[in-house]
């Protein structure tokens, strides 16, 4: 489990063993997310260009290890749907789209991953800090259903 700049970190960490089941990324932003190199997208562009969704090429050889586990990335409120004029929001909703390319570059390329975006499923109220809010039983419930679902924790 990952979260925030943390997801860089999740995402290499199968390219060195075979012992991580799945990634659960909660906002995973800051820091590259990977593609296959000659497949990175285009930054989108923010009102601070250096706080952008950043991407980042790997090996088709490292990326596809990302395709043999279930990935699930989580964000939540406060990401606006247009550019911002305000630097942090725009920053989040920058990184949201480089999350939607990178969930549909892993599942192009044979894997599973997914991306909950709490308030479009209902649930509302959540910071940068999902797993500190009020609803973090909630969110910890969200999550063990997608690793249930998963096969990756008791029934």
């Amino acid at each position: 489990m990952t979260h925030s700049m943390g997801g860089t970190i999740g995402w290499r960490t199968p390219f060195y063993t075979k012992n991580v089941k799945a990634i659960v990324a909660l906002e995973p932003g800051g820091t590259p997310f990977l593609f296959p190199e000659g497949q990175v997208p285009t930054q989108e562009k923010t009102k601070v260009a250096i706080l952008g969704g950043a991407a980042e090429g790997v090996s088709l050889q490292n990326f596809k290890k990302l395709t043999k586990i279930p990935i699930l990335l989580i964000y939540g409120d406060y990401i606006p749907d247009q550019p911002s004029e305000a630097a942090g929001p725009d920053k989040w909703r920058s990184e949201l789209e480089m999350a939607r390319k990178f969930v549909k570059a892993v599942n192009d390329h044979g894997g599973h991953a997914e991306l909950i975006h709490l308030p479009e499923i209902g649930i509302h109220g959540n910071s940068h800090f999902l797993m500190a809010e009020k609803n973090n039983q909630q969110l910890a419930h969200l999550i063990e259903n997608w690793l249930k679902k998963n096969n990756l924790a008791g029934k």
